[in-house]
Formats: structure tokens, C-alpha cells, sequence
């Protein structure tokens, strides 16, 4: 039998990292002597790769603009890791669901828009570095919602796109999943509403940490 793997989004899916992101935004943009974006703007982008997220912020901002504010950003969401000054919580009951999932006998990845040195810093935060099998981030390989972070993770871990699931909190997630023909759960509790994951073709919606290791198992019963 094929292993199985169970690949997370981060921001919004693991951890609610929504202040921090706003915050880093806001002051890659003021950096730059521009305005900042609305915070429900700036969510509504995460999970895409950064240029990709600035640029959808500020079209009319010329390409190399889009480079600059990102690297402020950057330099901004590290400083502000450093202080401490907006934490990003796990939500409620990732790790029991974590520990249902392995006992499931499902192999655990993730797939973020985050560095690879931001999700190491993150990961590590919670002590959680060790129960991954997998990381990719879109600083690696393309980012959301291309499927090429589903397809490294696949080759990476030995899982098959069949025995695979993507569990995110936005559009971004789903949409990868589907240009990666794997399953994907939408959960309610992150930064897009769940109709759109839903439209955006979800397999299924969970609206709390407790419910999802049955909604990813029950996906392949009888397989």
C-alpha cells in the first residue's frame, strides 16, 4: 500500500499569523513613502508567494517597486520576530490533530507561501519542526497556486498525488491541490471565507481542529 500524506498550509491553517503579516506589510509599504494597504486586503493574499502578494496589493506599482517593498517587508516581519512583538499562535488543537493523523498512518508536510527560513523559524517557535517530512516554501519552488510544491513534496516524501490531501485556508491551497489532481479540505477558521474554498473546489470544509482527522481519513476509506 502507497503511504499517505497529509500536506498543511501555514499561515491561517497552522498558525494565525495574521498580525504579524499586516504589520510587516504596513511597514514595507511605508518604507517606501506609500500607504499601506488594508489589513482585509493583506489577508486576503496571504499564502501566495510575497512579490506575487505585493504586486496584487499595488498593480500599478512597476515591478522593481514590488521587489523593494518585499524586501522591506522582509526586513520588517524579522525584526518584529526578534522583538516578539506579534506572536503567531498555533491554533486550537493542531498538535492533537497532528498526533491523529500520524496514528492514522498519515506522513505530515506542509506547503507555505512563507521563506524557507520563515517557516523554519515558525516551526521551530512550536516545537514542531520534527513532524514534518516535508517542507516546501515558495522561496524553493513556484508558489501557490501552481502545483509544484505538491509535486516536490510528493517526490520528497514517496507519497503518490492519489494518497495525497492539501489541507489550507485559502483559495491559494485549493487551487493547488486541484493543478496537482490530489484531494484537498478547506478549514473555516483561517483568512478566506469557507464558500469560496468550497468554489474554489474543496473535497470538504471542516470549522474546527477536532473534526479534521476524520475529514482527512474518511477521504480514503476504502482505499
Amino acid at each position: 500500500m502507497s503511504l499517505k500524506l497529509a500536506l498543511f498550509d501555514c499561515d491561517g491553517t497552522l498558525v494565525d499569523s495574521q498580525h504579524a503579516i499586516i504589520a510587516a506589510m504596513e511597514a514595507g509599504f511605508q518604507a517606501h513613502g506609500l500607504p499601506p494597504p488594508p489589513a482585509r486586503e493583506v489577508r486576503r493574499v496571504v499564502g501566495l508567494p510575497l512579490v506575487v502578494a505585493v504586486a496584487r496589493l499595488a498593480p500599478a506599482l512597476p515591478g522593481d517597486a514590488h521587489e523593494a517593498i518585499s524586501e522591506a517587508y522582509k526586513s520588517a516581519f524579522q525584526r518584529n520576530r526578534l522583538a516578539g512583538t506579534y506572536p503567531e499562535p498555533l491554533f486550537d488543537g493542531v498538535v492533537a490533530a497532528l498526533d491523529a493523523l500520524e496514528a492514522a498512518g498519515f506522513l505530515l508536510g506542509v506547503a507555505t507561501g512563507k521563506s524557507r527560513r520563515g517557516l523554519d523559524a515558525t516551526l521551530a517557535h512550536h516545537g514542531l519542526a520534527h513532524r514534518f517530512v516535508t517542507l516546501q516554501t515558495s522561496d524553493r519552488v513556484a508558489g501557490k497556486p501552481s502545483p509544484d510544491m505538491v509535486h516536490a513534496a510528493l517526490a520528497e516524501s514517496g507519497a503518490t498525488a492519489a494518497r495525497t490531501v492539501v489541507i489550507g485556508d485559502t483559495s491559494f491551497d485549493i487551487l493547488m491541490a486541484r493543478n496537482a489532481h490530489v484531494r484537498s479540505v478547506g478549514v473555516a477558521w483561517g483568512y478566506h471565507d469557507g464558500a469560496e474554498l468550497l468554489a474554489a473546489g474543496a473535497d470538504l470544509l471542516v470549522h474546527e481542529y477536532a473534526a479534521l482527522p476524520e475529514a482527512v481519513t474518511g477521504l480514503f476509506i476504502g482505499e
